[in-house]
């Protein structure tokens, strides 16, 4: 009857890959809600930065003891998923360690290095809980980061220490077998003599328990992804290729005005002509709500792993400004995720009476950035929250004339005097004559 458990097992990894799929693809159609932008371009460039951001983690260690411990949970990650691979086929066809029949000794060296890797990942863990709970380090303890940003943090790490232990110990328990080929390992040896003891009936029965108790973990581990800040692993790699490549003090015209200004300085058109009857209506001006951003503003959002590292370089966050880079994507995702919900519940968006801005963005906020694009060169796989936050500000002087008192002066000294300052042009050389 052993393929009742290969049913089950079949029934369990059937159910739980369809709900990830489901909510996967909720964010997948959030992020398209945004408008449509042309990122395809310089594909040799982008390759490249993938390669050396999203593979590389090359901008992680800027902090060098966060980022070499984030890069051993990393490497971990991806390797240790080799095993889990060897579990999930075990559990669909009923094998037992089925890489090892092929591998040999070669499966031997891989499972001691699967366990270095599992260990450090668990000493990783450790120091970032200590990070956030015994060092109280300040980025972590942001207004924003009350509530269920911490607590999200936590159990990312939570959950990876209890699925380490999971595999050591079921390692270990092999470990006693009367029958085992592949044991002890490097790790879990040192756990083994605990269960030495036991019955041949018990080791197999707590074996299958820590076996299935670990698959499972990964299983609920991976549908809480999708409401978890940590669906980063699945988004960095498109964030980063998908990544502005233009130069950092470049801003992004709209085609429409620059269209209107062309119009202007052509001295064939004619001021006076009709407007064509089948231009389609104009965009609205900048960005109000997250369905006026586009959709790699939209992925920035969901790629945000709430590091700080934004917030801890913004000059206006550290001379006390309301301001903080990191805040203004989770606003983004936090709307856009009441935006899927409204969809969810109603089959479209129907007007909520809230926006992103004011409602979940104040504009104390946005004035208060200084443009200078440290927050989109810390950020370690390429969000670009001043993009989000010029969009913002682009809405609010085309579309309300809402800028402040000081910005409004200078643009109409430009208009006015061809330039910033409230001096006629013709009394620009004044100074000279009074030297």
């Amino acid at each position: 009857m052993e393929w009742i458990d290969n049913i089950i097992f079949i029934v369990i990894l059937a159910f739980a890959s369809f709900l990830f799929a489901k909510n996967a693809g909720k964010i997948r159609r959030n992020i398209l809600l945004g408008r449509d932008i042309n990122r395809s371009d310089r594909k040799g460039e982008r390759w490249s930065l993938m390669s050396k951001v999203a593979l590389g983690q090359s901008k992680m260690v800027a902090k060098p003891i966060a980022g070499f411990f984030h890069i051993l949970i990393y490497v971990g990650f991806v390797l240790i998923n080799i095993e889990v691979l060897e579990i999930l086929i075990d559990g669909i066809f009923g094998t037992h360690r089925i890489f090892s029949s092929y591998l040999g000794g070669i499966y031997t060296v891989a499972i001691h290095f699967f366990e270095i890797l599992a260990l450090g990942v668990i000493v990783a863990c450790v120091v970032f809980l200590a990070r956030r709970v015994l060092l109280k380090i300040k980025r972590f303890h942001s207004p924003e980061m009350q509530g269920w940003a911490t607590r999200d943090a936590k159990n990312i790490l939570y959950i990876e220490l209890v699925l380490m232990f999971a595999l050591l110990m079921m390692n270990a328990v092999e470990s006693n077998f009367e029958t085992n080929a592949v044991g002890p390992f490097v790790i879990s040896g040192l756990i083994a003599p605990m269960f030495s003891g036991f019955e041949q009936t018990s080791l197999h029965l707590l074996e299958r328990s820590f076996w299935w108790f670990h698959i499972l973990g990964i299983l609920a581990f991976l549908n809480y992804l999708p409401f978890s800040k940590h669906f980063h692993i699945f988004l960095s790699f498109p964030n980063v290729w998908y990544a502005n490549l233009d130069e950092k003090g470049r801003f992004s015209n709209m085609t429409s005005i620059t269209e209107e200004v062309k119009k202007m300085l052509d001295p064939n058109a004619d001021p006076y002509a009709d407007p064509d009857p089948n231009a389609p209506d104009p965009e609205r001006f900048g960005a109000k709500d997250v369905m006026d951003l586009n959709w790699v503003q939209l992925m920035n959002a969901y790629s945000c792993t709430e590091c700080g590292r934004c917030t801890s370089e913004c000059p206006a966050n550290q001379t006390g400004k309301k301001l903080s880079p990191r805040k203004i994507m989770m606003d983004t995702r936090d709307r856009l995720d009441e935006v899927g919900k409204i969809i969810d519940k109603e089959g479209s968006f129907n007007d909520d009476g809230r926006s992103l801005l004011d409602t979940f963005i104040s504009r104390e906020e946005l004035w208060a950035c200084t443009t200078c694009n440290a927050c989109v060169e810390a950020c370690p796989i390429g969000i670009d929250p001043l993009s989000i936050i010029m969009e913002m500000r682009r809405y609010l002087v085309m579309e309300e004339s809402a800028a402040p008192q000081e910005l409004n002066l200078m643009m109409a000294n430009v208009e006015n005097n061809a330039a910033p300052w409230q001096f006629a042009q013709a009394d620009r050389l004044n100074w000279a004559e009074e030297a």
